[in-house]
């Protein structure tokens, strides 16, 4: 049995999605301990504020102490080169996890991302058995965090919640976002159903109710998630707003498969 926990950690605290989350979480736990190497505002009630590089191990040991769960957005969040994404996000994701073990948390709700899966065609339609298929080295990186996530889940009991996050914004802004738009109410949604459900390990989809979804999120739906919006609202607003690359166009990761991609599509099935 699972139970609603009353001390939360956000890494990537001062990230849109951090800064949302934080704003709309006021006054839902006992503790809200907000974690990032950028600044934030004060602490307000309730809250804790502490600076934090993912690539300390001391630092990350020591924010994750005293916590019931963990909602890990920190990192890099693009396409960068090597040494930036193996620091903030492989080293990183030990460093966070290797915390969470020694501070005895009890889950890790992991903003994976679509780019795990990003050299998928947009044909396929994926659950969250699809093996990942990344699209760069951040993509990589984010394969790997669900990786760490279930040894640390099978091996130690920390439960794992891992979300191929799709294009959380206001609203889409391109066709391509018709199919992995996330509004931020059902960001929300989400977030509490990762704190609140009953599992081990599992990969669900970051992703509201989208007509046009390239993803099958009964996974998510089977653990209480129950997204509201749908991007297909907006589909007049971004009409034939396309990238325009065909190969950024054929694939689900889009604009991130493009950069230094060489020779020929067809050889990925």
């Amino acid at each position: 049995m699972s139970r609603i926990p009353s001390r939360v950690l956000i890494t990537g605290a001062a990230g849109s999605l951090g800064r949302m989350l934080r704003a709309r979480f006021a006054g839902s736990f006992d503790l809200l301990r907000l974690a990032d190497v950028a600044p934030m505002a004060p602490a307000g009630k309730g809250e804790e504020v502490v600076p934090c590089d993912l690539g300390d191990e001391a630092t990350v040991a020591a924010i994750c102490k005293d916590i019931d769960a963990i909602v890990h957005l920190g990192g890099q969040a693009t396409e960068a080169p090597w040494s930036v994404v193996h620091k903030a996000n492989i080293l990183g994701a030990i460093h966070l996890w290797e915390g969470a073990l020694k501070g005895g948390v009890e889950r890790v709700l992991f903003a994976s991302s679509n780019h795990a899966v990003g050299l998928w065609r947009r044909t396929d339609v994926l659950n969250h058995t699809a093996p990942a298929r990344p699209d760069g080295r951040y993509g990589l990186s984010k394969a790997f965090g669900e990786d760490i996530a279930q040894l640390y889940a099978y091996k130690h009991g920390i439960r794992a919640f891992c979300m191929r996050i799709g294009s959380c914004f206001p609203k889409p802004a391109d066709h391509r976002m018709l199919s992995t738009w996330m509004s931020y109410d059902d960001c929300e949604r989400l977030i509490r159903t990762g704190l609140g459900a009953d599992y081990i390990y599992e990969i669900v989809y970051g992703i509201s109710r989208n007509t046009r979804a390239f993803w099958d999120n009964a996974n998510a739906y089977r653990l209480g998630y129950d997204p509201k919006d749908d991007a297909e609202t907006y589909a007049d607003e971004v009409a034939g707003k396309m990238i325009g690359n065909p190969i950024a166009d054929a694939f689900q990761g889009g604009g991130f498969v493009t950069p230094e991609f060489v020779g020929d599509p067809s050889r990925i099935p």
